[in-house]
Formats: C-alpha cells, sequence, structure tokens
C-alpha cells in the first residue's frame, strides 16, 4: 500500500498527550468499556461537517452516544435490495442489536449538504446532478422536501428551513424501517429531531405536533 503515509506528527503528538493525561486518569473506564461492551442509551445521526461536536454538545462520555455521521445527516427510505447501505445498517445495529432508547437526528445551520440540493433544485449545479456524483445522488434523498421551502425569497431564511426539512425527512424516513416502526409503537424507542446553530450555539427541538422547530 505505497499509497498509505505515516500519521501527521501533530496528530501523533495529540495522541501521545491523551494518552499521557485523559487514558492515564481513566484508564479503568477504558477497560471497562473495552470489556464490557457498549451499552449506549442514545443513537445520533448527524452531519459530517467539522463543526458539529455531538459529543461536546450534551456533555457527553465515551459510551453514551452511538454516532453516525453522513452528508447532511439524512436517512434514506428503507430499501431491502442487497445493495451497499450504509447508514441503514447502522440504524438497524443500534435498533436491533443495541437496543438504543431514542434515536436522534441533529442537522445545523450553514450546511454544505442541503446549500448544494438547494442548487441542484434550482438548476445551478450540474456538477451535482451528473450521475456519477456520490454527494449529488445522495442529497436525492431531500428533494422532495424542496416544495415546502421553494417559495422562501430570503436565501438564508430558505436553507435554515431546508436544514430542518432535511431533519424532518430523516425522521419521516426512519418510520419507513419496520424495525423502528415497531420499536416505536411499543415504546421500546422514541424518535427525536434537533437542529442546531452553529454561530450561537442554539439547539432547537422538532414539535410533530406543530410541525415547527421549538428553542430547547
Amino acid at each position: 500500500m505505497e499509497f498509505a503515509k505515516p500519521l501527521p506528527a501533530y496528530l501523533v503528538q495529540r495522541y501521545h498527550g491523551w494518552k499521557a493525561t485523559s487514558y492515564q486518569e481513566n484508564q479503568g473506564w477504558y477497560r471497562r468499556l473495552a470489556t464490557e461492551g457498549q451499552r449506549p442509551r442514545a443513537m445520533v445521526i448527524s452531519c459530517c461537517d467539522s463543526r458539529v461536536h455531538v459529543t461536546s454538545i450534551f456533555g457527553a462520555d465515551r459510551g453514551e452516544f452511538f454516532i453516525h455521521r453522513n452528508i447532511a445527516n439524512l436517512v434514506p427510505p428503507y430499501e431491502p435490495d442487497g445493495d451497499h447501505h450504509g447508514t441503514s445498517a447502522t440504524v438497524e445495529y443500534a435498533v436491533t442489536a443495541l437496543k438504543v432508547s431514542h434515536l436522534i437526528v441533529l442537522g445545523h445551520s450553514q450546511c454544505g449538504g442541503v446549500a448544494g440540493c438547494i442548487e441542484m433544485c434550482k438548476g445551478n449545479a450540474p456538477e451535482l446532478d451528473a450521475k456519477e456524483s456520490f454527494v449529488g445522488r445522495w442529497m436525492d434523498i431531500l428533494r422532495p422536501k424542496y416544495d415546502k421551502v421553494a417559495a422562501i425569497e430570503d436565501p438564508a431564511d430558505q436553507a435554515r428551513e431546508f436544514e430542518k426539512q432535511a431533519v424532518v425527512a430523516s425522521l419521516d424516513n426512519l418510520m419507513t424501517f419496520p424495525f423502528v416502526a415497531s420499536a416505536v409503537k411499543s415504546g421500546e424507542l422514541s424518535l427525536h429531531g434537533l437542529w442546531t446553530e452553529i454561530a450561537e450555539g442554539g439547539l432547537e427541538c422538532y414539535d410533530p405536533s406543530s410541525g415547527h422547530f421549538q428553542p430547547v
């Protein structure tokens, strides 16, 4: 594997710093996690965006969250076609094997994936419309929700609302998974939709009764 390179020096230094401090002070806890396995109470589906730091937002430690990240925190609909489905596989494992009690979809402000989807819907992103664009085909999951924001004239308001619609789309699609719908119906699992505003540190929660997001 000639293309693989050594780890950058700054990451090596950070690792040794962590091993000498955080790990050394909590090595009993780490060993317990390793030997007893994970028992997270919640799964979080969030965006790959490096500015979204789920564990920091909730002050969570290792072992608390089962986390899956992808472009624009999207969940595709249930599609058992024998193909590769990373997000669907993660949801399946969290619900059927780990038996998480809560499944959280976390959207965020200034989402690049959502912005790209807006441009696709407006016909301004031929590179994303190309068949070979993995990002474009992934963002097709969100396209059906564009009608809900198409009439919003202010670009910032439109993007913000579409980011929230990405969360709603994922919640809708989660309920197409039979094992998710069954767990929700039995009360073993609850779904939650959140949206965070990066600049101000705000957090809003989706209220299905009103169809709006409310500040936490």
